[in-house]
C-alpha cells in the first residue's frame, strides 16, 4: 500500500464521477495522457483492472467499482488532515468549526460561514461528505457539524437550523423518452432506475431519499448506488438512471445532457438541516445557527416585496 501514490487514487475518484478522461483531465488540470498514465500504473500496482475502456464509453470495473467504494473514505479522511494542518498554517490560533456538506453549499450559507469568521474569529472548514454517509462524521468527532438531508431520528444528534423545504425534481437523460414531456408523475417512478446514495446511513433516511414503491404501491427500482452528486449525474446522463434531486441543486448542476422535471404527485419536498453532536454544542454553533436565520429570513422578505 506504501506504494500507491495519491495523485493516482485522486486521479481514480475523479475519473471515478466523470467517468471521461476528458473531462477527467481539465478538472485536474492535466493531459488526457496523464489520466491514463496515472490510472495505468495503480493498475499495475493493485495488479487488477479498475477501469473498462471503449471507444463510446468509460466505466468502473467491478473490482474498480469495489476499490472505489473502499478507498474514497480514507481518501476523504487524509485530504482533511491536510486542509485542517493548511489552515493552522494560515490562521494561527483562531478557532476552527469543521462542517460537512453533501454536493454544493448555498450562497446564503457561505456567507454567514463568512459573517461567523468576522464576528466571532472562528476559522470554516468544510469538506464534502458521501452522499449515503450523512450522520458518521459528526458522530465519530472527525466534523463538529454537518448539512445534511432530513429526517434525522439520531438521539445523539441535533437538529440545529432547518432550511426552507424545496421541491424535488427528476433527473433524467436529456435523451430519455420522458425528458420531452416536461414533468413527470410519481408513478413513473416505477419504470425506471433511481439512484440512492450508497453509505452507511440508516433505513428511514434511505428511504426519505428514494421511496421504495410509488402511492399505488408499484415497486421503485433502485439497483445502483453513489457517492456524490456528480457521479449520480454522470451515471443519468448515460441513459440507464434516474436521480431525485432538490430545486437548487438543479439550478447549480445545469449539464447539457441532463434534464430536471417536475414531479406530479409527489407531496415529500427536500430540506435540508444543520446537524452536530448533541453532547458536543458549542457557542459558534449557536451563533451560526443565528446567522442562517437571519440570512433566510432577509431571503423570504426580499421575494415578498412587490415589484
Amino acid at each position: 500500500m506504501h506504494q500507491v501514490h495519491v495523485q493516482e487514487i485522486e486521479c481514480l475518484l475523479a475519473l471515478a464521477e466523470e467517468l471521461h478522461f476528458g473531462r477527467t483531465a481539465e478538472r485536474l488540470g492535466c493531459s488526457q495522457s496523464r489520466v491514463s498514465q496515472l490510472i495505468a500504473s495503480l493498475e499495475r500496482r493493485v495488479g487488477v483492472r479498475l477501469v473498462d475502456r471503449t471507444s463510446r464509453r468509460v466505466q468502473l470495473s467491478r473490482f474498480g467499482a469495489q476499490f472505489v467504494e473502499e478507498v474514497r473514505p480514507a481518501y476523504a479522511a487524509l485530504a482533511t488532515v491536510v486542509v485542517h494542518a493548511q489552515q493552522r498554517a494560515r490562521r494561527g490560533a483562531l478557532r476552527q468549526l469543521r462542517v460537512g456538506f453533501h454536493g454544493s453549499v448555498y450562497e446564503e450559507v457561505t456567507e454567514a460561514f463568512r459573517q461567523l469568521r468576522a464576528r466571532e474569529e472562528v476559522a470554516m472548514v468544510l469538506s464534502e461528505i458521501p452522499l449515503g454517509s450523512p450522520f458518521s462524521a459528526v458522530l465519530d468527532g472527525r466534523l463538529d457539524a454537518a448539512v445534511v438531508e432530513l429526517p434525522v431520528r439520531e438521539a445523539a444528534l441535533t437538529v440545529g437550523f432547518r432550511f426552507p423545504p424545496q421541491e424535488r425534481l427528476l433527473a433524467l437523460a436529456a435523451s430519455h423518452p420522458l425528458a420531452a414531456a416536461g414533468r413527470v408523475h410519481v408513478e413513473d417512478l416505477a419504470g425506471l432506475d433511481v439512484l440512492h446514495p450508497f453509505g452507511d446511513a440508516p433505513d428511514y433516511w434511505r428511504v426519505a431519499r428514494v421511496p421504495r414503491r410509488t402511492p399505488r404501491g408499484r415497486p421503485v427500482r433502485s439497483s445502483t448506488g453513489i457517492s456524490t452528486v456528480q457521479e449520480g449525474l454522470a451515471l443519468v446522463s448515460a441513459g440507464e438512471h434516474a436521480m431525485l434531486v432538490c430545486r437548487p441543486l438543479a439550478e447549480r448542476a445545469t449539464r447539457r445532457d441532463v434534464r430536471y422535471l417536475g414531479i406530479d404527485g409527489l407531496r415529500e419536498r427536500s430540506q435540508m438541516g444543520l446537524i452536530w453532536r448533541t453532547d458536543r454544542a458549542t457557542p459558534q454553533l449557536a451563533a451560526l445557527c443565528r446567522l442562517l436565520r437571519d440570512a433566510f429570513t432577509r431571503d423570504r422578505a426580499l421575494d415578498e416585496l412587490p415589484v
